[in-house]
């Protein structure tokens, strides 16, 4: 048997954000009713950045996600995230497909944020805000428009270039946009967060009530970015508990006392499958904590796998 072979062109070709929505908000319904296998993530550190090992199996369909998190690739003109993954049939564990899983992490991710923002943010939310407007910030944006009738977007990032070029991206939606200041970015509707920071860069007086937080950057033990009075002051919605609780938003205020684990509501899929309540009135802040789920890579790998096998794309290759 040949083993499928697919590129970054490939996986950009034929996955879109609205399959990718519809995939990733049914993974989080499995989760929530409990019908999935997802191990822990297995992290190798490193002074730069780390690794990590991403193992999933979710309805017939089974593989692993191999990714790394170097914030200073930039500067040597590699992506901050880069990720390969293996694509098994759980009945023989014949690697079916290996495929980059860059633009896929960046899809699903997106695709999580905007399945948090159709549950969790209010229904007549116009205005995006984002704090960090790197290439997470851009499939955020394109799930939040998929989902919520967004007018304005308010964008700022340490690289004044790097919001201007964001809010170029922006445009393609057809929305209006400016470079703001970081307190003005968070008096939005809805807030996205995608920075690398250890240290709060969110202030909780910038927080009015009715908004709805994305966390994205959170990812790894000892980052946060949000001023832990938020949390307090939030309804906060984890996608897992054991990674929150681990390496997500909510991992250092845990840590050092300042919530339990009592403070964190459910998670997204309890939400989504109907066993807990999202949003409940239009004044209630609420977070999300996202730390990305191996569920969703091996949800979007199974459509983006189908589609290359409909279509034609990728190049056979024979491992055994």
């Amino acid at each position: 048997m040949d083993s499928l072979i697919l590129s970054r062109s490939d996986v950009e070709e034929l996955l879109t954000m609205e399959e990718c929505l519809s995939a990733v908000e049914h993974a989080f319904y499995l989760h929530g009713t409990g019908k999935t296998q997802m191990p822990a993530k297995i992290y190798l550190t490193f002074e730069n950045g780390d690794l990590r090992a991403m193992p999933a199996f979710i309805e017939g369909h089974a593989g692993i996600k191999w990714v790394n998190s170097h914030p200073g690739n930039r500067e040597k003109g590699l992506p901050t995230v880069m990720a390969v993954l293996i694509y098994n049939d759980p009945d023989t564990g014949f690697p079916l497909a290996v495929m980059d899983a860059t633009h896929l992490t960046n899809m699903r991710t997106g695709a999580a944020g905007g399945v948090a923002v159709r549950y969790l943010a209010r229904k007549d939310s116009r205005t995006v805000g984002f704090v960090g407007c790197g290439m997470q910030a851009r499939t955020q944006l394109e799930a939040i428009v998929n989902v919520a009738d967004i007018e304005r977007v308010k964008a700022y990032d340490i690289s004044e270039g790097t919001a201007k070029d964001f809010l170029s991206f922006a445009e393609k939606f057809g929305l209006d946009g400016e470079v703001v200041e970081i307190a003005d970015a968070c008096r939005s509707d809805i807030l996205v967060t995608t920075t690398p920071s250890r240290t709060p860069v969110v202030k909780a007086e910038w927080i009015e009530e009715g908004t709805h937080v994305n966390a994205i950057g959170a990812d790894a033990p000892g980052k946060q970015e949000l001023d832990p009075k938020i949390l307090l002051r939030a309804k906060v919605v984890v996608d897992d508990y054991e990674q929150a609780f681990h390496s997500g938003e909510v991992n250092v205020p845990l840590s050092k006392g300042i919530i339990t684990e009592d403070h964190i509501f459910g998670t997204l899929g309890e939400i989504v499958a109907g066993l807990k309540k999202g949003r409940e009135d239009d004044s209630q802040i609420t977070v999300f904590d996202s730390t990305g789920l191996a569920i969703q890579d091996i949800a979007t790998a199974s459509l983006i796998y189908d589609k290359a096998v409909k279509a034609g794309k990728g190049v056979k290759f024979r491992f055994f």
